[in-house]
């Protein structure tokens, strides 16, 4: 319960963000995941973001139906999509980043930055 209470505590700082800007949380783990990447594969960016192939893909057509995102056949696979990250997705993450950041160094500024540290290598600890 209190790695959901933090979780929750965390997220209530960016939810107003990304109502901004009319995405969900997930929809902006893809973003932040593609940005700066030449584009990944379904598989790949489902591991990157953490999120079941069912709802990525959901969320992947979402996002292609806001031109966010593009996909394509590999060459020489027709099994496997690249997803890459569009121009309007390029701008929402560029917009989205310094106030994201902001929230980073207000949560840095409220727990010092020895203590999170210390929270990330914990909850890495945990997640391996």
């Amino acid at each position: 319960m209190a790695l959901l209470r933090a979780r929750e505590t965390v997220m209530g700082h960016f939810r107003p963000l990304l109502r901004l800007h009319d995405i969900t949380e997930q929809q902006w783990r893809v973003i932040r995941a593609l940005y700066g990447k030449p584009g990944l594969e379904v598989s790949a960016l489902a591991d990157k973001t953490l999120l079941l192939m069912p709802s990525l893909t959901r969320i992947l057509k979402a996002l292609e139906e806001r031109e966010f995102v593009t996909s394509s056949m590999v060459e020489g696979d027709n099994r496997r999509k690249l997803i890459r990250l569009d121009h309007k997705g390029r701008a929402v993450h560029q917009m989205m980043s310094p106030l994201s950041e902001a929230e980073y160094k207000k949560i840095e500024a409220k727990l010092g930055a020895k203590k999170l540290k210390t929270l990330y290598q914990l909850l890495n600890d945990l997640s391996d």
